[in-house]
């Protein structure tokens, strides 16, 4: 027992915190970073303080849009531009997102193939197939076999990928097919990923549930229906929504999270 003469040891009071899930100081790659999501996540890095590479495929005008809108906030951003369904040119993506501030510290991997509207809508089951493992399988393990070494190297990085909430319990279709295929194997490969990183480096995937991207906005009044009877919260979600999260996640508020996968989904559990 202690006595008055000899008091135990008090934790010191923590300092001021600073504005909550800063992400000041810090440098990020968000790929498919023109539109949806991607553009979300990297307005909202920037917001948060981050320095923001804005990567796209081909759309170049609306890449240099968000490019734009992200250095109104007071922080650097500029665009790269890469095919991720190409390996080499995924290796020069991430030699030049390296070189472009002298190192990376956030690592979105949210490019990928939309089979819902625009031409490809139009491939087969098997051409949709080869997009997605090319693509969104292939492309974001090759991103992060690349960079994830160089960001456990410098002593600290986050990564995070993107899944899909019914990924893991199944949507009927040939879309749900696909998408489960594709979308389990990158939650599967970030729970890895995780272990081969840690502790230096933490990895999460976000697995999004109903969100209002171009097809939501043009979904027949059936899905609309459908979207509002299997969310509990009774709304689709916005990138706004999902860009939150993915700031939370990469700010040290998160630091003893790792190798989650996280349903953003509105309560959805069919």
């Amino acid at each position: 027992m202690s006595s008055p003469s000899n008091p135990p040891a008090q934790t010191p009071p923590l300092p001021l915190p600073g504005p909550f899930a800063s992400l000041a100081g810090r440098r990020a790659l968000v790929t498919g970073a023109s539109s949806g999501i991607g553009r979300a996540i990297a307005l909202e890095f920037a917001r948060a303080g981050a320095d923001v590479i804005v990567h796209c495929r081909a759309s170049q005008d609306l890449a240099e849009q968000t490019v734009r809108d992200c250095r109104t906030y007071g922080v650097r951003s500029t665009r790269l531009t890469a095919d991720l369904a190409n390996p080499g040119q995924i290796a020069s993506l991430v030699e030049r997102a390296f070189d472009t501030w002298h190192g990376l510290d956030l690592l979105v991997n949210n490019a990928g193939v939309d089979l819902l509207t625009g031409p490809n809508a139009r491939l087969s089951y098997a051409e949709k197939l080869q997009a997605l493992l090319d693509v969104d399988v292939r492309g974001t393990l090759l991103v992060c076999q690349q960079a994830g070494p160089r960001l456990k190297q410098a002593g600290r990085g986050v990564i995070l990928n993107i899944g899909w909430d019914q990924a893991d319990r199944g949507m009927e279709g040939a879309s749900g097919e696909l998408f489960a295929t594709a979308k389990n194997a990158l939650m599967g490969f970030t729970r890895s990923l995780a272990l081969s990183l840690a502790p230096e480096v933490r990895v999460h995937c976000l697995a999004p549930g109903w969100i209002k991207t171009a097809w939501g906005e043009q979904a027949a009044d059936s899905w609309q229906q459908r979207v509002l009877a299997e969310t509990p919260l009774r709304r689709w979600g916005t990138p706004t929504d999902l860009a939150n999260l993915a700031r939370f996640l990469c700010s040290d508020e998160a630091a003893y999270l790792t190798g989650q996968v996280i349903n953003a989904n509105g309560g959805a559990v069919r």
